[in-house]
């Protein structure tokens, strides 16, 4: 499995899928999933040279979700060092609806910034559905979980641009 690659002042830090699980839970598993995507999509297009430092990597999230909140944080540090907040305008594509948000984040990195926007058909109607009931019945929050599991193996199976669009700023 691919990991992402950051620099801790300097020296390569390796994180991999199951490493952020680890740091959030399953609980919102495509959330986290969705998030890694983003960074292995962002990360070769923001520093070119090899791997960016992690101090310096900016997130605008269009998705408010814990998973990618989560992901984020261990690999770049965001939340703690306030470079991460949602993002206060909609991408120039039309992104897929995520439960209170869409599924679009914007990456910056020492002056350059790209927005990554989800492909069309990665996120399924019945998730949205259920991932946005206020109070699901139990059967439904166990399917809701198990659609979940199912896009983040199905997003994790593809290429990171099979998954996210990429357009600079």
């Amino acid at each position: 499995m691919t990991t992402l690659v950051v620099l801790d002042h300097g020296r390569p830090v390796s994180i991999s899928f199951d490493d952020l699980l680890k740091y959030h839970g399953r609980s919102s598993i495509a959330g986290v999933a969705h998030a890694f995507k983003a960074m292995e999509r962002a990360f070769p297009l923001l520093s070119s040279g090899g791997p960016p430092e992690r101090y310096d990597i900016t997130v605008e999230s269009g998705f408010p979700g814990g998973g990618a909140r989560d992901a984020f944080e261990m690999v770049t540090r965001a939340v703690t060092g306030d470079r991460y907040k949602l993002a206060s305008e909609p991408a120039g594509t039309e992104a897929p609806e995520a439960p209170g948000g869409h599924f679009f984040f914007r990456l910056g990195y020492r002056g350059t910034v790209v927005d990554l926007v989800a492909r069309a058909g990665l996120v399924p109607e019945e998730f949205l559905q259920l991932a946005c009931r206020e109070a699901p019945t139990p059967a439904e929050a166990v399917r809701a979980q198990e659609l979940k599991d199912e896009m983040a193996e199905r997003l994790l199976s593809l290429p990171a641009d099979e998954v996210y669009e990429a357009n600079f700023r």
